[in-house]
């Protein structure tokens, strides 16, 4: 019985011997691996600074001068018209008057000077009874309109706050279609937001939505919340107002329209003088010059744009400017369609005598007009 005890311990012994020098070294031959097998893992070398595929930077240096904006404004319901109908009121006594209700509204602004201006658009605080402001920072003020100007949709807003981060403003003039660019805002009232884009188009008018129009266009996603908020370049600094979206179904389709910041700027700088923004008025109509207007003309050329209507006793009308005048050039610049006169005119100061350079029955003429001041 001890003999076969002590072979089979020696057995036992050889048989743990050998696993134990397998596993050591070959643990492959094994049908099963130990459950402590490490695994590599392969982990990239931290950059150390700003990664050359990243807007970082631009996004610290403008998101601290972009404010969300919170209105609200009071509003009356008009009751049902057959409250106001004699019979009912003969029946059911006094009239019901209308609830008042209040809506609010969210947008977006930047803040352009360390006095507390702020721009925005028009559109976001008209006729707001209630304005607050919020600081990427948390702080919170309310905000007094300094003036605002519908025809650019752009506003200018005051809060009396100390040490005030301060947007840098860029060179719209110089931004080129395929420029990459940021939008900063406050979509949706979910917070701020950063999205990125490239200029699709510059100098886009005839859009519908000012009265004038000279927009950057781009694909950056702008969404409702981020109207007044900063388009900026790859350097944070500010090139336009991002104003409105073209859209079907309220959210982005990556056709985005901002207000150039070399417009928004000069209006800026009028509100805080004046209040206002006055602006040149001829007192005319226009109309693009098209191969049917053309031929009706008997027009060589589509050059110019078409006086269609002149305003009697108005800066045109006193210097003899006629319907049927087609305008070709005003102080020697060219004008090709109705967005240029207007925007040109707009320009001059009132007062001022500028040339029109006019074509009339095939033959063109100079005429000296006295520049009005545009009615609000």
């Amino acid at each position: 019985m001890f003999r076969l005890w002590l072979i089979f311990a020696q057995t036992a012994t050889v048989i743990l011997a050998i696993f134990f020098v397998v596993s050591t070294l070959r643990p492959e031959l094994l049908p099963w691996r130990p459950h402590s097998t490490l695994v590599t893992i392969k982990e990239a070398a931290s950059v150390g600074g700003n990664r050359i595929d990243s807007f970082n930077t631009a996004a610290e240096r403008a998101m601290p001068s972009v404010v969300n904006i919170f209105t609200r404004k009071e509003v009356k319901e008009a009751s049902p018209s057959f409250f106001n109908d004699p019979l009912f009121q003969r029946f059911f006594g006094q009239r019901l008057e209308s609830k008042p209700r209040k809506i609010s509204n969210l947008g977006s602004g930047v803040i352009t000077s360390r006095k507390g201006y702020i721009l925005t658009n028009h559109h976001v605080v008209a006729a707001a009874d209630e304005i607050k402001v919020t600081l990427i920072d948390g702080r919170i003020t309310n905000a007094s309109v300094i003036g605002s100007d519908p025809d650019t949709d752009l506003a200018v807003l005051k809060i009396n706050l100390k040490n005030l981060p301060v947007i840098t403003f860029g060179q719209s003039e110089e931004v080129k279609v395929g420029d990459i660019v940021l939008a900063v805002g406050n979509p949706f009232g979910v917070g701020q937001t950063v999205t990125m884009g490239i200029v699709g188009a510059l100098g886009r008018s005839q859009v519908g939505i000012n009265t004038f129009e000279n927009f950057i266009q781009t694909d950056a996603a702008i969404n409702p919340g981020n109207s007044g908020g900063a388009l900026t370049d790859t350097s944070g600094n500010l090139i336009g107002i991002n104003t409105a979206i073209y859209s079907q179904t309220g959210g982005s389709l990556g056709v985005g329209f901002a207000v150039p910041v070399n417009v928004a700027k000069q209006v800026m700088a009028e509100i805080i003088a004046t209040g206002y923004v006055t602006r040149g008025w001829l007192g005319v109509s226009l109309q693009d010059v098209t191969p049917e207007l053309a031929e009706s003309f008997e027009l060589t050329d589509l050059d110019g744009v078409l006086i269609a209507g002149v305003l009697k006793d108005g800066p045109a009308d006193k210097a003899g400017v006629k319907p049927g005048d087609v305008l070709r050039s005003i102080a020697g610049k060219s004008m090709n369609d109705s967005s240029s006169v207007l925007n040109n005119v707009a320009e001059l100061p009132p007062g001022n005598t500028a040339t029109l350079t006019i074509m009339r029955d095939n033959q063109e003429i100079e005429i000296k007009v006295k520049i009005g001041k545009r009615p609000k």
